[in-house]
């Protein structure tokens, strides 16, 4: 706020008294260096909170707040985030989305794609198991096996067991040698 905006908030006898080189002017002064930074700060608010604009180190902070805070819970506060932060800022963008399909095959395997950057996730529902389901993982996620078994854990319906099996990358098909290269 500028020190005239301030001023004119006060009641008439101190605008008066408030002239150059007066206590209440230098105090006025003060004010207006004191809410500069607090100002700015609130000048550009909505960069605090959009996921790909905000620093990285909130970024964590915002995936609680679309409750995905399962993907970056770590049993010590300095341990290292278990994914890159784009993936993180994919996941706050995407909150509203994942938290309407919570609970559906569309929404685990949403979360799964966001958290790991890798599609090709299956869920089955096996006819002779009710009442559980089977992830699937694509070869290029199956390093990522502590992320997706807690996505999947918070995901899926509260009634519902889960199996998380990692599919075997198919070999490359070789030409035989009667077929033409």
């Amino acid at each position: 706020m500028r020190r005239a905006a301030i001023e004119r908030l006060l009641p008439a006898a101190y605008q008066r008294a408030a002239g150059p080189g007066s206590v209440l002017g230098a105090l006025l002064d003060v004010m207006e260096a004191l809410h500069a930074p607090d100002e700015a700060v609130l000048a550009d608010v909505d960069a605090l909170f959009a996921p790909y604009r905000t620093r990285d180190g909130f970024v964590a902070y915002l995936t609680r707040w679309v409750a995905m805070d399962h993907v970056v819970a770590a049993p010590r506060a300095d341990a290292p985030l278990p994914l890159p932060v784009g993936r993180l800022r994919d996941l706050v963008a995407h909150g509203a989305l994942l938290a309407r399909w919570r609970g559906t095959p569309y929404g685990m395997r949403t979360a799964l794609e966001l958290a790991t950057g890798v599609s090709g996730f299956l869920l089955e529902e096996p006819a002779e198991r009710p009442f559980h389901v089977v992830v699937r993982v694509p070869p290029a996620a199956a390093d990522q096996l502590a992320v997706i078994t807690r996505i999947v854990e918070a995901e899926k319906p509260a009634a519902v067991t889960a199996e998380i099996v990692t599919a075997v990358p198919s070999p490359p098909s070789v030409p035989s040698p009667e077929e033409p290269s």
